[in-house]
């Protein structure tokens, strides 16, 4: 019988192997903590601004927030958006960084299966 921790194990193998493939650029920890913060804002319809992260001191400095999220711009994982204040960008998620978690979801899905 499978422990649940081999499907979770499986599931990293097969996370792991999308990195090699050709995508995105790899992010660093701080940056896949902020994408992750940003899918779930995305995910529970949440508006999520530049200001409501730098208001997150989880994420470090406002300097160090703002140099992370122009890299992850500049790499094609997120967008920033106009909203009906001129001062105010919402953070998005781009559609790239949307199917690659839609192919997390399928090694999640391919861990459980066995397959």
């Amino acid at each position: 019988m499978t422990r649940p921790a081999d499907i979770y194990l499986r599931f990293l193998q097969l996370a792991e192997a999308l990195r090699g493939l050709p995508a995105l650029p790899a992010l660093d920890p701080l940056e896949e903590r902020i994408l992750e913060l940003v899918a779930r804002a995305s995910q529970t319809q949440e508006r999520l601004s530049v200001r409501d992260m730098m208001a997150n001191s989880d994420l470090g400095s406002p300097a160090t927030l703002h140099a992370r999220l122009k890299s992850m711009r500049k790499k094609g994982w997120i967008t920033l958006s106009d909203t009906e204040d001129a001062r105010r960008k919402q953070v998005e998620l781009t559609q790239a960084a949307l199917r690659h978690f839609d192919k997390l979801s399928e090694c999640l899905v391919k861990a459980t299966s066995g397959k």
